[in-house]
């Protein structure tokens, strides 16, 4: 039995079909596995039976374990409600699992603690293949106009150590998006792949709504890509512009037969769209600056904290 402490946050929004086998298999590897153990189950707004089915499995099978459930104020979304269950967690470890949904082996569990134990401050486990096209274009552009080298990639579930997690405290009270602050701490992290062996429930359309803000919200904090798009397009613009001005001038010499009024026109549109997309530019690079200013504000709400076993 390991001696080390870890905690277990778990993210439930409407998952009664799924907590009682995620604590029979994964928790299970927890409890055979080490000594001392807690896990809290952030309840982001369930309208179901979730936290029901999850009460009513502890208070039956292990009354004794030190189990809580943290009441998010309302929806507040994976991130938030995963930040808030990491800064109530204790452990000297802490796992995330961003669902209780299981398409993986049960023993790469064990594997991410012996990345972490053995030097890594941070084990991300992840499926290898039949990534959603949609996240494979989002990774795609991310890492490529990512302010740091280090990747991310999609992700089941992480083992992050206290080190990491004070590392990441320092940086910034709030984590927009866990997964590129925990690439970019500075810390040795190690990804694990395995072959799914099911395939994960397709997210909700509220889930969905919440990934694609969060998509947006991370390009902003995290790449260049808006102000790159920008100058790009500015930088198309003023090629164009500089070629009806040399089309002007030809089409004079040459006594052409353009409409009159037509290249005047297009010069004139042409360097309007090359000043609005400058102007758009230094506006991004003024929000940036915005953002890093704002980014250590915390940006959750926590209703309740609840025991439901263990000691108080």
């Amino acid at each position: 039995m390991e001696k080390k402490f870890v905690s277990v946050v778990l993210h439930l929004h409407n998952h009664e079909k799924y907590v009682k086998e995620f604590f029979e298999t994964s928790l299970s590897v927890i409890r055979e596995n080490f000594e001392n153990y807690e896990l809290i189950c952030v309840d982001d707004g369930c309208s179901d039976n979730t936290i029901s089915v999850a009460k009513e499995y502890f208070s039956s099978a292990f009354p004794d374990d030190n189990i809580s459930v943290l009441k998010m104020g309302s929806y507040q979304g994976l991130e938030a409600s995963m930040n808030a269950g990491r800064d109530y967690s204790i452990g000297d470890f802490v796992f995330e699992f961003d669902t209780p949904q299981i398409d993986y082996d049960k023993e790469i569990i064990m594997r991410a603690f012996e990345c972490v134990n053995g030097g890594s401050d941070i084990a991300i486990v992840a499926p290898s293949g039949n990534t959603r096209l949609s996240s494979m274009f989002f990774y795609k552009i991310f890492n490529l106009y990512s302010k740091n080298n280090n990747k991310i990639c999609s992700d089941t579930f992480r083992l992050i150590s206290r080190r990491a997690i004070n590392r990441i405290k320092s940086i910034s009270d709030f984590v927009p998006y866990r997964k590129a602050l925990y690439a970019n701490c500075g810390l040795k992290s190690e990804t694990i792949k395995y072959k799914p062996d099911k395939k994960i429930h397709v997210k909700k359309e509220k889930e969905t709504y919440e990934r694609f803000n969060l998509a947006f919200d991370s390009f902003v904090y995290f790449t260049n890509f808006l102000e790159r798009l920008s100058t790009g397009i500015s930088a198309f613009f003023l090629l164009f512009s500089v070629g009806s001005v040399i089309y002007a001038v030809w089409d004079h010499f040459t006594n052409g037969s353009v409409i009159e009024g037509w290249t005047s026109t297009i010069c004139f549109l042409s360097f309007g769209f090359f000043g609005i997309f400058v102007l758009l530019t230094i506006i991004l690079k003024y929000l940036s600056v915005i953002v890093n200013l704002i980014f250590r504000r915390q940006k959750y709400i926590v209703e309740s904290i609840e025991k439901i076993g263990g000691n108080v």
